[in-house]
């Protein structure tokens, strides 16, 4: 379980550690900093990917998405005592991500490109990358990193460092290019961990959204991002899954009502003499669907998060949707971002979630009330 994640020069996250539990609630009003944290996630999921150069790009380019305040705000700016202004920078200008657990952690660091770079001199460089075992980085325990150009990964069968490239271009990262059975092979299967975190933001349930057609019944552990194969998802979760939990969950949240799938998702009613194909269920109902076939899902990841799932939900769903995450959160750590009351006060009143409220304070996202886990950025 990742136990604390960091982020620092990204968007109006300025330098912030948060601890994480089996189920995260970030909450806060809008404009706090939620979606940036929610997006510096995905961006740690992307470098796994090989894609976290590319996602900076669609968000504008590492200029558009850098911290926008001073390196630091001293007592006085704090007080209101001073204006805020810029200082003379200690620090290289950089976006840093990182997260640990009790075995492994992982951070990187992404700053400007050399000033003799002509092509695509807008995108970001990886400057350093570090890989480290327990939760808190020394030289120690390091077990690999990457300081320019070049990667080194220590052996597992003696201790000693071994140079796995010298000139790896600073879009590629230690993590696509440098996990290596023999020698890296904590470094693959972090690699692959990252790989299955799973993101829900984009569930779409309008009118031509793709889960309201029929779509081919195939074997799917996994929902896909946007819920296309919902149906297919739900018959996988009946056929290999824990298919009482799914008519528990349905019928909880709709007085007795069931589900099926296959190539089209259909709702049995209680009164109704035919069941509901998908194009005709409402917008909240299917949604509160995908996220049961997300969430139940037969294969669990690491860890899910999902961005405003009360998005086009009934407050009457909220509570059941609260106790269908604390169902989920038995076998995949997960991560909810959310601004909904009802939703917050569901999972948050009998303290089995960790509850991380964020506001700003001169344009910067804080944690009110949170402890800040021990952190150490790898140095350039």
């Amino acid at each position: 379980m990742i136990d604390r994640i960091a982020i620092a020069g990204y968007r109006s996250l300025r330098d912030i550690v948060l601890p994480l539990g089996p189920l995260t609630l970030v909450t806060g009003p809008n404009g706090s900093g939620k979606s940036s944290l929610y997006r510096g996630l995905r961006l740690l999921a992307e470098v796994a990917q090989g894609g976290v150069i590319r996602s900076l790009a669609a968000e504008g380019g590492l200029g558009s998405t850098l911290w926008a305040g001073p390196e630091q705000f001293s007592r006085a700016m704090k007080a209101g005592t001073q204006p805020v202004q810029g200082t003379v920078r200690r620090h290289p200008v950089h976006l840093r991500l990182g997260f640990a657990s009790a075995d492994h952690g992982y951070a990187i660091d992404l700053g400007l490109p050399e000033p003799n770079s002509r092509l695509f001199a807008d995108d970001p460089e990886i400057k350093v990358e570090a890989v480290w075992t327990g939760g808190r980085l020394a030289n120690r325990n390091l077990i690999a990193e990457r300081r320019g150009p070049m990667v080194r990964v220590r052996r597992q069968d003696d201790g000693t460092w071994r140079t796995s490239f010298e000139q790896l271009s600073g879009f590629d990262s230690m993590m696509t290019h440098c996990a290596d059975p023999a020698d890296g092979l904590e470094l693959l299967l972090l690699r692959e961990r990252m790989r299955g975190w799973r993101f829900y933001d984009q569930l779409r349930t309008d009118r031509d959204a793709p889960a309201r057609r029929p779509q081919v019944g195939t074997f799917t552990p996994v929902l896909a991002g946007d819920g296309a194969d919902v149906a297919a998802a739900i018959r996988t979760i009946e056929a290999i899954g824990d298919g009482a939990a799914l008519e528990d969950t349905i019928a909880d949240a709709f007085d007795g009502a069931t589900i099926d799938g296959g190539a089209e998702l259909r709702m049995h009613q209680p009164g109704l003499l035919r069941p509901l194909g998908a194009a005709e269920l409402s917008d909240g109902t299917l949604r509160y669907i995908l996220l049961a076939a997300a969430l139940l899902s037969p294969r669990p990841p690491e860890l899910m998060v999902l961005n405003e799932p009360e998005s086009s939900l009934h407050p009457s769903l909220l509570a059941p949707l609260a106790r269908l995450l604390h169902l989920a959160a038995r076998r995949s750590q997960i991560v909810v971002v959310s601004h909904a009351e009802p939703l917050v006060s569901a999972l948050a009143d009998d303290g089995a979630a960790e509850t991380i409220r964020l506001s700003k304070a001169l344009g910067e996202t804080v944690a009110e009330d949170v402890e800040a886990p021990l952190w150490d950025w790898p140095g350039r």
